[in-house]
């Protein structure tokens, strides 16, 4: 039997139950789900959905985007999809299945979002089996994830990534082989004036236009949370990454 803890997302907007062991969500789903540029009626894919925050989170912030989520341990699909349904936004839904071989067409996406496994092969792996699987990346698989993520997109569908800083010049990378273009590199700092450790990355697929990095956001200052990360914390704020696609 899986130990459920109940809580909320957005300041208590959302309803929020996850697994009381293995990985535990943090801001990053939040911060991702933000930084999606989806309308009403659009159709998001989310790979590593877990128990569904950055689908529940899009979905508060822009109601009648449609959402998907796919996620490789069972118990974690039928959590996030429960969560969903507690919240009302019966437009959401989550499949068991592995994110690098999604089953859906290409082009079946206008968005897609992920916070993909990060941590490299010679770091050492949670003892947690469900933490391990979430943040232990063997070669290949940011890559792989990338590469399918695009495959389902349409033609200037956005693709959000939030990853370890250590990781930009590999996804950035990865993204321009699969096809991406006009990528926006968004930092998280953690207080003014210190190093980002966790980015935002986002493309287009099929997109020309020139890459750009962006001011970013500041997490926190001598009060806690700054006004602007609270504003997409805990009221449900969005974040631009988006420009004038070519």
């Amino acid at each position: 039997m899986n130990e459920i803890t109940s809580g909320g997302l957005l300041g208590g907007r959302v309803a929020y139950r996850q697994l009381a062991t293995g990985h535990r969500t943090g801001f990053e789903p939040v911060l991702m789900a933000a930084a999606v540029p989806a309308r009403a009626g659009e159709m998001v894919l989310e790979a590593g959905t877990g128990a569904g925050a950055a689908l529940l989170c899009l979905a508060a912030r822009l109601p009648g985007v449609r959402g998907v989520g796919i996620e490789v341990e069972p118990a974690l699909a039928r959590l996030a999809t429960e969560n969903f349904w507690a919240n009302g936004f019966t437009d959401n839904a989550c499949i068991q299945g592995d994110a690098m071989h999604l089953p859906f067409p290409s082009h079946a996406f206008d968005h897609a979002m992920a916070n993909p496994p990060w941590f490299a092969a010679h770091n050492t792996a949670s003892p947690d089996a469900r933490r391990a699987l979430a943040h232990q990346a063997g070669p290949g698989v940011l890559e792989g994830w990338i590469r399918s993520l695009t495959r389902v997109l349409r033609p200037r569908g956005s693709i959000t990534l939030i990853l370890p800083a250590a990781a930009y010049a590999a996804a950035g990378a990865a993204l321009r082989e699969a096809g991406c273009g006009a990528i926006s590199l968004f930092p998280l700092w953690p207080r003014a004036g210190e190093t980002a450790k966790i980015i935002i990355i986002a493309a287009r697929r099929g997109a020309k236009s020139p890459d750009r990095v962006l001011p970013g956001l500041v997490l926190h200052d001598a009060a806690g949370i700054t006004p602007a990360a609270d504003a997409v914390l805990r009221q449900g704020g969005g974040l631009n990454l988006s420009s004038a696609i070519i």
